[in-house]
């Protein structure tokens, strides 16, 4: 018998669902994340939420190996003129293992999710020419 996937070890689309739910408040919340206009343009009116939590499901259900749902674009073009900082990344980050946490996602399903939220930090975060 193979190993579930992430996605069913999560407890499915109903589960994912509503953990993105309270992930979304929190980061709507998140005046660290919120202070980047270009992030602002999101979280600025509550109202967006709906629209801005279908996406971030789909795509969390599909980067946990669920179905191939996300609609978005990818990672680098969805986030290449937010200028989103390493800080406003690591502040989502937290938000995402504190919303795990909060709801009693086993500790391996936990880590496997944030290390692949993890792996996208070299799309999202904007890259900034190195000093010389």
């Amino acid at each position: 018998m193979s190993e579930q996937s992430l996605h069913d070890r999560l407890g499915g689309i109903y589960a994912i669902t509503g953990t993105v739910d309270i992930l979304v408040d929190r980061l709507f919340a998140n005046a660290p994340v919120d202070a980047n206009e270009g992030v602002h343009a999101h979280h600025g009116d509550p109202a967006n939420a709906p629209g801005y939590t279908f996406p971030v499901t789909a795509w969390s259900v599909q980067a946990a190996g669920g179905p191939r749902c996300y609609p978005g674009m990818d990672m680098v073009t969805a986030h290449e003129t937010l200028k989103i900082t390493d800080e406003q990344f690591d502040a989502v980050a937290l938000e995402i293992s504190a919303t795990l946490n909060s709801c009693e996602v086993p500790t391996p399903e936990h880590t496997e999710f944030v290390e692949i939220i993890e792996s996208y930090r070299s799309e999202v975060v904007e890259q900034r020419p190195k000093a010389a």
